[in-house]
């Protein structure tokens, strides 16, 4: 640990020493930024990974990077679906702030996203497979090329085998392949291309798998013939391949091709790392991989469980699986306890490429001093809330976006709306009202979790867990500890004013 320590010390005491010199002299030394690749897996939830100790689920890239890299423990999805999750990844705000509610919500135009600011530092940028905060297609004011990627080969939801994916939003055409394998294969072209160009990379690769509906390669399905009978018995429901409407199937049949989809993204991980060292690319690359909500119905949670699901801001929900490896400056394995989750992505990025954040609020922080001080306290908060727009919109709000720039081109296997393409939405919010505060809402400071709205509430509303002594969130606290959930209480309805605020668009007027 501490030769880690020594080494991060003097990789950021070189970095800012680069920055305080002359523009001339800073040319020089841009090849000492860092590459930087992030992974997501789709609907991944923090028990399924071998590391964890799921008893079927073999990820043995990933458990790689996890002993060999620092794992993340206490690593949140920045809401309980995919998303909002997304947004909140590429702009460090919470997804609320900017109309994100729920999946096929929309960003908006004027957010400032992780690709913005690595380009203003030199990088060349790439979003590759799902993109799901907005169309994909090239005349959308939220596609990947208008949030700061250079280039992209997308679709604006989940794919499967053989997807069919935009480049650079132009017409969809399919790609024939396992999923996990075509984008990662597209991701080695882009880095081959910008590191014959001399110039450091952003790589955004967000995967379709493991969400549902599930297919998997014969040699994937091969490992898991032998789930246990019992698993045979339920029947869960999901979308099925050839109709896209929703079936009922036995468990195990769902779960060998779940966990088949899961260890073939774990194996394009590998096809990456492997590039990335024969071509001397791994010491001063990081790369990074979590998920971006809890494990689904469709999954039965039949690993190490965590209280509820996919769709539930209890552990099970969003907790998520996260490593991440940088020889250059990770040099020994560790582990962090911290407080952690996806926007705070932004500010690491920001801080590692030498660049002022944005103007407005923040939900995230930088995570660089944890990469230094793995054991280091996290002093901010998190902040998560499932918006109510339901109660909040009318059966007629105005469109913040054209409507025909919110339709979707990339067909999937799931009917949606009778059609196989995704109609996305954002309104335009005017007035707070203190009715808007409602939906299930948490704080997160140090080990403590308070809970409003939820489902196991004491007589005043509230649930407060010691998440480290209580991960199954079973012993509500509330009750026992009234002063902490009071002063919890009003910094969360604080924040809530705050993202309402955003919400009008008042980050905007400004910038």
């Amino acid at each position: 640990m501490r030769t880690q320590t020594i080494g991060i010390t003097l990789f950021l005491l070189a970095l800012s020493i680069s920055c305080a010199h002359s523009p001339k002299e800073k040319d020089a030394t841009e090849d000492q930024l860092p590459n930087i690749v992030l992974l997501m897996g789709d609907d991944h939830g923090w028990d399924e990974v071998g590391y964890n100790g799921h008893p079927f689920v073999q990820t043995p890239v990933l458990d790689e990077m996890a002993a060999s890299g620092l794992r993340l423990d206490r690593f949140y999805s920045g809401h309980p679906t995919c998303s909002p999750t997304r947004g909140s990844f590429l702009t460090g705000r919470h997804p609320n702030r900017y109309g994100i509610f729920s999946p096929n919500w929309s960003l908006r135009p004027e957010e400032i996203t992780i690709a913005h600011i690595m380009k203003k530092a030199g990088y060349s940028t790439a979003h590759f497979g799902k993109w799901h905060v907005g169309p994909v297609k090239k005349e959308s004011p939220t596609s990947p090329g208008a949030m700061g990627f250079d280039e992209w080969l997308s679709h604006d939801n989940f794919f499967e085998m053989d997807p069919v994916l935009s480049r650079n939003g132009e017409a969809p055409q399919k790609f024939e392949g396992e999923g996990s394998e075509v984008i990662i294969d597209e991701t080695i072209k882009f880095i081959q291309a910008s590191n014959s160009q001399d110039q450091p990379f952003l790589a955004v690769v967000w995967f379709g798998s493991p969400h549902e509906p599930y297919s998997g390669l014969p040699e994937d399905l091969a490992h898991y013939e032998n789930l246990p009978d019992s698993l045979a018995i339920k029947k869960v429901r999901l979308t099925s391949n050839e109709t896209g409407e929703r079936v009922s199937r036995p468990l195990r049949d769902v779960l060998q091709e779940r966990y088949a989809e899961i260890t073939a993204m774990d194996r394009a991980i590998g096809t990456l790392r492997t590039f990335l060292r024969e071509n001397n690319l791994e010491e001063n690359t990081l790369v990074m991989y979590c998920g971006d909500n809890g494990t689904p119905p469709s999954a039965a949670r039949t690993g190490l469980t965590r209280r509820e699901q996919k769709g539930s801001l209890y552990e099970g929900g969003i907790l998520v699986p996260a490593v991440l490896e940088w020889p250059a400056v990770i040099k020994e394995p560790a582990s962090t306890p911290v407080l952690s989750y996806t926007s705070d992505m932004l500010p690491t990025l920001a801080e590692l490429a030498d660049q002022p954040l944005p103007e407005r609020p923040l939900d995230g922080i930088s995570l660089v001093p944890f990469f230094r001080e793995p054991e280091k306290e996290r002093t901010e908060p998190l902040f998560f809330w499932q918006f109510e727009p339901g109660t909040v919109f009318s059966e007629t709000p105005e469109p913040y976006i054209d409507p025909e720039l919110q339709e979707g081109t990339t067909p999937l296997a799931k009917i949606m709306d009778g059609k196989y393409t995704r109609t996305f939405r954002n309104y335009q919010y005017q007035e707070i009202n203190e009715s808007d505060f409602s939906g299930e809402r948490v704080m997160m400071r140090g080990t403590y979790k308070l809970i409003v709205e939820g489902k196991s509430p004491n007589k005043h509303g509230f649930e407060l867990y010691d998440i480290q002594k209580d991960p199954g969130e079973s012993e509500n606290l509330a009750d026992a500890m009234p002063e902490m959930v009071q002063q919890m209480n009003t910094d969360l309805h604080n924040w809530q004013e705050s993202v309402l605020n955003s919400l009008t668009g008042a980050d905007y007027e400004n910038n």
